[in-house]
């Protein structure tokens, strides 16, 4: 009995085909299910069959035979116990989508903050490349005994390419034995650039005297720190108007080198200085002044 039960045991959880014999019966039926369960003690067996869960007495049974599990039951039960594991790859999968969509969006977020910064450097990049100012020439004004320059005039224009510079926000460096800082003098600009007798009231011109460019400003208005601006060429008025330099505009920069350069109250015989013209954006022009030996006229060409 005791080896019935231990053999028997092992048909829990199996599809088996059971040959049963009633009764008062002279022949068999035959169950076929899934034993869900086997009571020795008490001699039942549990089938959960088509017909439903039924229970049969062990005494009745005349064979029990297993039946192999059929193909797409087999994948069934593969498929379900597939599934939780199917379940676990499923979060994870929805983790890394979460994650990689978050990397995404920090990467468009770099993305354009490189792609901001390397537009802004590039406009920056070209600006101090392509903006400028040219020097045409240079030119002094020497005292009445001709031993010293003591006006000097820059005549500049824009260089290729170059957008509008701005006078107001442009700066002169002089390098001699000490630096010397100048702006134009804007605030001195009494007359819109107009002459009057000749010779304009303020620090700016919008045209050159008949007396000459060195007797158009009014050098009062010249000193240290200020720079004064004549309009060669200047068919819109914008250089006396606005202090914008454009493309087709010529202007002359007067500095006053007896305030400028105040050890020696003007550019001796055969002394040189440096300086360099500095715009609000662009390259800044560096230029070299050598004063000659000999000062033959008043106007010497630099």
């Amino acid at each position: 009995m005791e080896m019935e039960r231990k053999y028997i045991k092992r048909l829990i959880g199996q599809q088996c085909k059971i040959v049963i014999e009633e009764p008062g019966e002279n022949k068999a039926s035959v169950v076929t299910g899934l034993v869900e369960d086997i009571d020795t003690d008490n001699g039942f067996v549990m089938i959960e069959s088509e017909q439903g869960l039924g229970c049969v007495k062990i005494e009745s049974i005349v064979a029990i035979k297993p039946r192999p599990i059929a193909k797409h039951q087999r994948n069934l039960i593969r498929h379900e116990n597939h599934a939780m594991v199917g379940i676990g790859t499923l979060i994870v999968f929805v983790a890394m989508v979460l994650v990689s969509a978050i990397a995404a969006m920090v990467l468009l977020q770099t993305g354009e903050s490189v792609k901001y910064k390397a537009n802004e450097v590039t406009r920056e990049t070209l600006e101090e490349v392509s903006n400028g100012i040219n020097i045409v020439g240079l030119s002094g004004y020497a005292d009445q005994n001709k031993t010293k320059i003591e006006y000097l005039g820059i005549c500049v224009k824009l260089r290729a390419g170059s957008d509008n510079i701005d006078f107001n926000k442009t700066l002169i460096y002089l390098v001699q034995n000490n630096l010397t800082v100048l702006s134009l003098n804007w605030q001195n600009k009494t007359d819109n650039g107009y002459l009057y007798n000749n010779r304009s009231n303020g620090s700016i011109a919008r045209q050159v005297s008949p007396d000459g460019v060195y007797h158009t400003l009014n050098y009062d208005t010249l000193n240290s720190v200020n720079y004064g601006l004549i309009g060669l060429r200047d068919t819109d008025y914008s250089i006396a108007n606005s202090y914008g330099l454009g493309k087709a505009d010529l202007a002359m920069i007067i500095i006053d080198l007896t305030d400028a350069l105040p050890q020696t109250n003007g550019l001796l015989v055969g002394e040189e200085f440096s300086g360099r013209i500095v715009p609000e954006f662009g390259a800044e022009q560096i230029f070299i002044v050598n004063a000659p030996n000999a000062f033959h006229n008043r106007v010497i060409d630099l």
